[in-house]
């Protein structure tokens, strides 16, 4: 589990095949991210998806990427930086909301430009995960704990959420390079889940 609390900015450093069809070994310099507490086997999150450290090199550690964890997510398939987050410990403070590193859909940027000290992040939702976004709800994208600002529904099942990033997320995350046509990875709230499950055991047994 983690908090959506974006704990340093790292960099995919190398990218290896394994294999035909297969996944990818990555090297990941972490950057601010001590990682003098992590073994090997210990979860880390990489732009939002959770991912387990099979070797650590000093300040840099390898993680094992399969193909379905690719085609599912954005931003794990090259060198570039990458948003990090250590496993939430049960000590630690909840600064975020609950997240568990399985990406839930790719939404796509359609607008972000500064708004005052602020900046403005518009993302398109596919229809599978739309209707688990609300107003003043939590989202994460790219691993970084957001508020959903407003929620405008499209035909045929998407949505848009509209976000206001302030400073200090622009700085510490990744966040800062998005554009327009850019794609991102998104976790629902977890409770949302929980929702939906009690709602369709109550539809059932009535």
């Amino acid at each position: 589990m983690f908090t959506g609390i974006v704990a340093a900015v790292g960099r995919i450093e190398a990218v290896e095949s394994l294999g035909a069809d297969a996944g990818l070994r990555l090297t990941v310099d972490a950057g601010a991210l001590d990682l003098r507490d992590v073994a090997i086997g210990d979860s880390i999150a990489i732009q939002g998806a959770c991912m387990t450290a099979i070797a650590l090199e000093g300040s840099r550690f390898k993680v094992e990427v399969s193909r379905e964890s690719l085609d599912k997510t954005t931003g794990l398939g090259a060198p570039g930086e990458v948003n990090l987050e250590k496993a939430l410990r049960l000590a630690d403070r909840l600064g975020g909301h609950l997240v568990s590193g399985h990406v839930d859909g790719l939404g796509e940027v359609v607008h972000f430009a500064p708004v005052g000290e602020s900046w403005r992040l518009d993302i398109r939702v596919p229809a599978q995960i739309s209707k688990y976004l609300a107003y003043k709800g939590s989202v994460t994208v790219n691993g970084t704990s957001l508020t959903v600002n407003s929620v405008k529904d499209l035909p045929e099942g998407p949505c848009v959420i509209s976000i206001n990033l302030i400073p200090h997320t622009i700085q510490a995350t990744t966040l800062k390079y998005l554009k327009p046509g850019a794609h991102v990875n998104l976790e629902i709230d977890l409770i949302a889940r929980y929702v939906e499950r009690m709602l369709a055991g109550s539809t059932i047994s009535s």
